[in-house]
C-alpha cells in the first residue's frame, strides 16, 4: 500500500454515497490534499466498476489509503463518533431516500441525526461542520421569490415535510456555531440536478410518460434557478476553505448556491425531455386546474389505501416547479466563499441527458418496461390485435378502423335506408369495384396479385372447429341456464336473467341504432380512457361502492323488521 501524505487533512463526508456526496468525494480526492472518510448508512461499500466518473477514483483512493468507508447510523451518536474521530472537517448531507420518509422517521434521521452529529463534533473537537441544506426551506409553494437572498425567513407553511425538517436541521447547525471550538455554515442549493439524480429528473420523466405529457403546466414566464451537482460539491469545498481563511464573515451563516443562470422553468424541462426523445407538449393547462386534479387523485389514493402514489407526487412536484418563479441571489456566496460555477448550465444539461440515456424514449429499458407491463384493459381484451386497436397503440391504425366503423354505422343506420337496401347497395358498389379492378389488372399484374391475396374467402379446418366449439359452448350454457330456471329454485339466477332480458329489450330492441352507436363510441373511447386513469377510476368506484355499502348497512339497520330479527338472533345466540 502506498504511503499517505502526513500533510493531508482528514475529512468525513456523511452521506458520501448520496447524489451530491459522491461528487464531493471525487472532487476532494482529485485535489490531492485530503484523506476522505466516506460515511453512509449501507453496511458495506458497493462499488460499480463501470462507473468511471465516481467509483473508479474512489476505488483507487481506497487502495492507496487516501479513502476509507464507515458504516454510520446518524440516529446513533456512538456510530457518528467512530467515523469522525480524528478528523478536522465534517461535510454533512442527507441520504437520497430521506425525502421519502414519513414525519417520525424523517425527524429521527434528519433532525435527531443533526443533533447527534453536532454533539459528536463538539465532543471530538472537530473544527468545521458544513451542512448541505436546500433552498426549499424558504418556499411555501404559494408565492414567487424574485432574486431572494439570505435575509429571507423560513417559510411559514412548508410545501412538504422534508423541507420543514431540513429547516429545523439547518437552524440547529447554525445555532451550534462557535460552541466548543466548532464553526459551522450551511449551503442552500436550488433545484440540484445532474447524473445520478433520483428526484428532479425522474419526476420530469414520469410526467413525460404519463398523460400529462400533452400539456404545458403553469406559466411560460415562470423562472427558476438550477444547480448542477458538480457546482454543489465545489461550493462545499469553497465553504470549508472560507471557514479557514474568513471565519468571521462565514461562520454561522447560510448561503444560497445556484448556477447563476436563471432559466424559464419550461425551457429547462423541455430541453431535458426533448434531449431524451420526448415530444414537446402543445396544450396549455392552468396550474390551478392541475393542482385540483392532483389533490383529488392523492385524496382518492389515501382513502382507498393505495400505496402507489409516486406518479401523483411527481406531477405535484412538477406543478409546483412550473407554477412559480423562484430565483435566488448568489452574490453572498460569490463574495464570501469565492464561489463561482465550474460547470455551466448548458454543459450540465448535456451531461445529464447523456447519463439518463437509459430513460430516453425508445431506449431498451423503456421498451422492455412497456412490453412487460400489461394493463387491466389489455388483459380483458385479450392482448391481441383488437386490444391494440381499441387502446390506440398504433394511432394511425386505430383511427382508420374508427373511421371505417363510423362509415359502416352511417351506411346501415343513419342513411335512412333499410338494411336490405343498404346491403344491396354495398354489394353493388363492391361488384362495380371488382369489375373495374379487372380492367386494370392486365396493365398492373402486381395489383391483381395483392387484391387476390385479400379475397381468399377460405376458412381453415382449425378455424371452423374453433367456431363450432364456441357455438356449442354457448348452446350448452343456454341449456344449463334453462334447466336451472325450470327447477324454480335459483332466485338469484332468475333475477339476473330477467334483468338482462329487460335491459336487452330497453336498450337494444327499442333503440337499437342509438345503443349500437353508444357501444361503438364506448369501445374506442372508454377503454382507452380507463387505461390512462385506471387507478383513479378504480379509486372513485371503490369510494362509491363503500358509500353504497355503508348506506345499505344504515338502511337495513333502521328497518323495523330487520332490526327485530337482528335483536332476536342476538338474544338466542346469547342463550
Amino acid at each position: 500500500m502506498a504511503m499517505v501524505d502526513h500533510q493531508s487533512k482528514t475529512c468525513v463526508v456523511l452521506g458520501g454515497r448520496s447524489f451530491a456526496g459522491r461528487c464531493l468525494v471525487v472532487r476532494l480526492l482529485k485535489l490531492g490534499n485530503w484523506i476522505v472518510r466516506v460515511a453512509g448508512s449501507a453496511h458495506s461499500l458497493q462499488l460499480d466498476p463501470s462507473d468511471y466518473d465516481y467509483d473508479l477514483p474512489l476505488n483507487r483512493a481506497l487502495s492507496t489509503g487516501h479513502a476509507s468507508y464507515f458504516h454510520v447510523d446518524v440516529r446513533s451518536r456512538r456510530s457518528v463518533i467512530n467515523a469522525i474521530e480524528g478528523s478536522s472537517v465534517v461535510f454533512y448531507m442527507d441520504e437520497d431516500d430521506s425525502c421519502n420518509l414519513d414525519f417520525y422517521s424523517g425527524y429521527t434521521v434528519i433532525v435527531q441525526g443533526v443533533k447527534n452529529v453536532i454533539s459528536a463534533c463538539r465532543e471530538r473537537k472537530v473544527k468545521r461542520l458544513i451542512y448541505q441544506s436546500t433552498a426549499d426551506v424558504v418556499l411555501d409553494g404559494l408565492h414567487d421569490i424574485h432574486n431572494g437572498n439570505e435575509r429571507l425567513l423560513y417559510a411559514t407553511k412548508f410545501k412538504n415535510v422534508y423541507s420543514e425538517l431540513k429547516a429545523q436541521a439547518e437552524a440547529l447547525v447554525l445555532h451550534a456555531n462557535d460552541m466548543d471550538g466548532l464553526v459551522t455554515c450551511a449551503l442552500r442549493p436550488a433545484n440540484v440536478f445532474g447524473p445520478g439524480d433520483n428526484h428532479l429528473l425522474p419526476s420530469l420523466v414520469d410526467v413525460a410518460k404519463s398523460t400529462w405529457a400533452k400539456f404545458i403546466i403553469g406559466s411560460d414566464g415562470s423562472m427558476s434557478d438550477y444547480t448542477y451537482v458538480e457546482n454543489v460539491a465545489h461550493a462545499l469545498i469553497c465553504a470549508e476553505a472560507a471557514l479557514c481563511s474568513r471565519m468571521v464573515v462565514v461562520s454561522g451563516k447560510v448561503f444560497f448556491i445556484t448556477n447563476l443562470e436563471p432559466m424559464g422553468s419550461w425551457e429547462f424541462s423541455l430541453r431535458i425531455l426533448e434531449g431524451l426523445g420526448y415530444f414537446r407538449p402543445m396544450v396549455k393547462l392552468p396550474p390551478v386546474v392541475v393542482n385540483l386534479i392532483v389533490y383529488l387523485i392523492k385524496w382518492m389514493h389515501s382513502n382507498t389505501n393505495s400505496r402507489n402514489i409516486s406518479k401523483s407526487v411527481s406531477v405535484h412536484n412538477v406543478v409546483q416547479l412550473m407554477s412559480h418563479t423562484t430565483t435566488f441571489d448568489c452574490s453572498a456566496a460569490q463574495q464570501h466563499l469565492e464561489y463561482s460555477p465550474v460547470v455551466s448550465l448548458d454543459e450540465g444539461i448535456t451531461s445529464t441527458i447523456e447519463s439518463f440515456s437509459h430513460l430516453a424514449k425508445g431506449s431498451a429499458s423503456t421498451i422492455y418496461d412497456v412490453l412487460n407491463e400489461q394493463s387491466k384493459m389489455e388483459e380483458l381484451l385479450g392482448g391481441g390485435e383488437v386490444a391494440a386497436i381499441l387502446l390506440w397503440r398504433d394511432e394511425r391504425k386505430s383511427f382508420v378502423c374508427f373511421c371505417g366503423v363510423v362509415s359502416v354505422f352511417y351506411w346501415f343506420f343513419l342513411s335512412e335506408r333499410t338494411i336490405v337496401s343498404s346491403i344491396a347497395l354495398m354489394l353493388l358498389v363492391i361488384t362495380i369495384f371488382l369489375y373495374g379492378h379487372a380492367s386494370f389488372s392486365d396493365a398492373n399484374p402486381q395489383m391483381s396479385t395483392q387484391l387476390s391475396r385479400y379475397l381468399r374467402f377460405e376458412v381453415s379446418e382449425t378455424g371452423m372447429k374453433s367456431c363450432v366449439k364456441v357455438i356449442a359452448n354457448i348452446w350448452n350454457e343456454v341449456g344449463r341456464v334453462t334447466r336451472s330456471l325450470a327447477q324454480g329454485k335459483d332466485w338469484n339466477l332468475f333475477s339476473k336473467v330477467v334483468a338482462s332480458l329487460y335491459l336487452f329489450k330497453l336498450l337494444i330492441v327499442n333503440s337499437f341504432p342509438n345503443s349500437l352507436g353508444v357501444a361503438l363510441a364506448f369501445s374506442f373511447i372508454m377503454f382507452f380512457v380507463y387505461e390512462q386513469y385506471e387507478e383513479e377510476i378504480d379509486g372513485v368506484i371503490g369510494i362509491l361502492m363503500e358509500l353504497v355499502r355503508q348506506l345499505m348497512v344504515f338502511v337495513m339497520s333502521h328497518l323495523p323488521l330487520i332490526s327485530a330479527l337482528h335483536k332476536s338472533t342476538t338474544r338466542s345466540s346469547m342463550r
